[in-house]
């Protein structure tokens, strides 16, 4: 089960080096004419100026405020590692992303994030709205398989008594999580493919196995291991706030969170082909949340 590479505002980091290319100097040299730093820093910062001077500026004043550690991002890192096994290289390579600047990604994004949720009202009134309709993470096992056919087959031996666990390391496809039996880490809605999701949460007792489930990966077998547990709001309080914070870090709510960050830094632009670059920051259209 994969989730989508996170690739963050900016998608191609490597040109932050353009912030270091304007010291005179050739990069390129040809019998018909040299390729100059400052042609390349003027070429790079008409084409990825106005998105890179955004995320380096937002990426300082946010460093400021928010601290994230290397241990924080190396972990993040480390799950899409796990997700893509072998494709981890080539897929960053077609993002047109090295490790390094994929690290840099995730950094940025984790800031934000904290931004954004700084910037979210989470008060008694707001999260008990939000705890009627909340649905506690749940932790289950899957084997994935490419046909219908062979999901038949692991359903037919599981009802003769076989262990989900010796199946999934028999039977799956999914690598990063064959080897332990299939089990996947704990998740809450829309972390999943709908179908399985759906499936999943169906399951009310631990030890419930599914029939198979069709999915974007391919057939699945799901076994329950930790059910779902509704308890009450000052017990499940906790776990509802990070919830909600986690439901609330979209698109739209970074925006704001990042033109409050704007309003309150004082940022000012000395370049003034570069003069546009926070423009989308600066109306007044869409107030703080909080």
């Amino acid at each position: 089960m994969k989730k989508k590479m996170a690739l963050g505002i900016v998608s191609a980091l490597a040109v932050v080096g353009l912030t270091a290319c304007g010291n005179g100097g050739d990069v390129v040299k040809t019998d018909d004419g040299n390729v100059t730093k400052d042609e390349l820093y003027e070429a790079m910062k008409d084409k990825y100026g106005a998105q890179t001077v955004q995320q380096l500026t937002f990426e300082k004043v946010l460093e400021d405020k928010y601290k994230v550690s290397d241990k924080e991002i190396n972990a993040e890192v480390q799950k899409y590692k796990d997700q893509y096994g072998d494709q981890f290289s080539s897929v960053l390579a077609q993002s047109g992303l090295t490790e390094e600047s994929f690290k840099e990604n995730i950094k940025y994004n984790m800031l934000v994030t904290k931004a954004t949720e700084a910037n979210t009202k989470t008060d008694d009134k707001t999260l008990k709205e939000y705890y009627k309709t909340w649905k506690p993470d749940i932790t289950v096992s899957h084997i994935l398989v490419g046909d219908e056919k062979t999901a038949k087959e692991v359903e037919a031996k599981l009802k003769d008594g076989a262990k989900f666990s010796d199946l999934a390391k028999q039977y799956s496809t999914d690598t990063a999580t064959k080897e332990n039996g299939g089990k996947l880490d704990a998740f809450g809605p829309g972390k999943m493919d709908p179908a399985f999701e759906k499936a999943a949460y169906a399951m009310k007792k631990k030890g419930d196995i599914s029939a198979p489930v069709k999915s974007q990966y391919g057939y699945h077998i799901i076994q329950m291991d930790e059910p779902a547990s509704k308890t009450t709001f000052e017990k499940d309080k906790a776990k509802v706030k990070e919830a909600y914070l986690a439901s609330q870090v979209n698109q739209e709510n970074m925006q704001k969170a990042l033109k409050k960050v704007y309003k309150d830094a004082g940022i000012k632009v000395e370049d003034k082909d570069l003069k546009d670059a926070f423009k989308d920051y600066t109306s007044s259209s869409s107030s703080s949340s909080k």
